[in-house]
């Protein structure tokens, strides 16, 4: 589906790459709090990969978007990143901030609700960082090793300069 999406293999891996980091954020959560891994903790597993991954391919299909355009390659990577930050903070906000209730419960029940909000709020965590500083940064190694567009930065000038 990510390679319908975006038509290349190699960014729908750059996608899928933010899924380790998202789990790894959700395993360092689950130990922070003392909380041994549970079904529940593998359901909040599943829901923060696909957060991760929407996120993922938010940034790089506004970064293709801009490269479909005439962009760049570091201008396209610029130019997406700058313009999709907000979505991609406000999609993890509202995940995050609509699990703490689970987090912090202590009624009936919280047994199971604690570990899967502690999951997804601890993966999102590390899953924006990616998606937001090491997703562009692998996708302009991507592009300068498949040699793609011309390099430069055209920020700044005119279409009679280029």
């Amino acid at each position: 589906l990510l390679y319908m999406a975006l038509g290349s293999f190699v960014s729908a891996a750059i996608v899928f790459s933010a899924v380790p980091m998202a789990l790894a954020g959700g395993v360092f959560a689950l130990l922070l709090r003392g909380i041994p891994f549970s079904i529940t903790a593998a359901v909040g597993f599943i829901a923060l990969s696909g957060v991760a991954v929407l996120n993922g391919l938010v940034m790089m299909s506004a970064i293709g978007k801009y490269r479909e355009d005439g962009a760049a390659d570091d201008d396209a990577i610029v130019g997406g990143a700058m313009e999709r930050v907000r979505p991609v903070l406000m999609t993890a906000l509202v995940a995050s901030l609509g699990f703490v209730p689970m987090a912090l419960a202590t009624g009936t029940g919280a047994e199971v609700q604690r570990p899967l909000a502690t999951v997804v709020i601890g993966g999102l965590i590390t899953s924006t960082i990616l998606t937001l500083l090491v997703l562009p940064a692998i996708t302009a190694l991507s592009m300068r090793l498949r040699g793609s567009k011309a390099q430069g930065s055209t920020v700044g000038t005119t279409k009679a300069q280029i």
